[in-house]
């Protein structure tokens, strides 16, 4: 099937937005093909701010209908508690209050970008999405990742070569709770690579036993430990994190106690 016949049987559709690849290129091809679509992209702290501006960007150059949706992710206890699960609540969460927008503004059918290369296996959050009877036709129509990108490329989206970028929530460890001031940490972190020129990577936090109090010694001020940051890039970037490695130590080290290296580079 191709995205075309899809958008025959759909006439009218929201869609999930989040500024990437393959929603970008979805909305592209809806704004083509279907009568009506209306794009719903969710603020919240779990989006760092390039991700939200992209959105903006690619939805003027379409000049598609964008809809914003605030949430608070950080107030559900499910969510921020960090199981292995995380994704399957806080896609609930997410969708749910995209579905109840939408149909409150006449959609009944709601998209999403899930593309044939990502996999269904063990993803709590593919779950959540197919309990809510999300439709996901770029994975329908057999479109994968590699050809999406020349299709956007074809296009003229300037999304067609945006590295992959998953939320800010996977750089914390499972079973670590999640808080406003670690997802700005790793924001911070990520920002200031990416202006180095860094595309490929991610920083994750580990964090850092607190040291045992010394009970003979005077009672002084307990502050938490600063977390460790461990850098995941690819090898084609190992010189430019060479040339910018004083630059990079100084930065971090304001919200991290330690940089590591990941040695086993990403894509390899």
């Amino acid at each position: 099937m191709e995205l075309k016949d899809f958008f025959e049987k759909h006439r009218r559709v929201a869609l999930a937005f989040s500024g990437g690849v393959d929603s970008s290129y979805l909305l592209y091809t809806a704004q083509k093909y279907a009568d009506k679509v209306r794009a719903y992209y969710v603020k919240s702290a779990f989006q760092p701010s390039f991700e939200y501006e992209d959105a903006l960007r690619l939805a003027k150059e379409l000049k598609a209908d964008l809809c914003v949706i605030h949430i608070d992710v950080l107030t559900d206890d499910k969510v921020t508690s960090n199981p292995s699960d995380r994704c399957y609540y806080c896609k609930q969460r997410i969708f749910s209050k995209i579905l109840e927008q939408a149909k409150a503004d006449g959609f009944t059918d709601l998209l999403d970008g899930t593309n044939a290369s990502d996999s269904s296996d063990d993803r709590p959050g593919m779950k959540a999405l197919k309990e809510m009877k999300v439709l996901s036709p770029l994975r329908e129509c057999g479109l994968t990742k590699a050809r999406i990108r020349e299709l956007s490329k074809e296009a003229g989206l300037f999304t067609w070569n945006k590295a992959a970028y998953a939320c800010l929530a996977t750089r914390i460890p499972s079973g670590t709770q999640i808080t406003a001031e670690k997802l700005e940490k790793t924001e911070r972190a990520e920002a200031f690579l990416m202006s180095l020129g860094f595309k490929d990577f991610r920083v994750r936090m580990m964090e850092t036993k607190a040291p045992k109090e010394n009970l003979n010694g005077p009672e002084s001020k307990k502050s938490s430990p600063l977390p460790t940051a461990k850098l995941e890039l690819s090898s084609a970037e190992l010189p430019l994190l060479v040339e910018n490695r004083q630059q990079i130590i100084s930065k971090l080290k304001i919200d991290y106690d330690k940089i590591l290296l990941d040695l086993e580079m990403r894509n390899e």
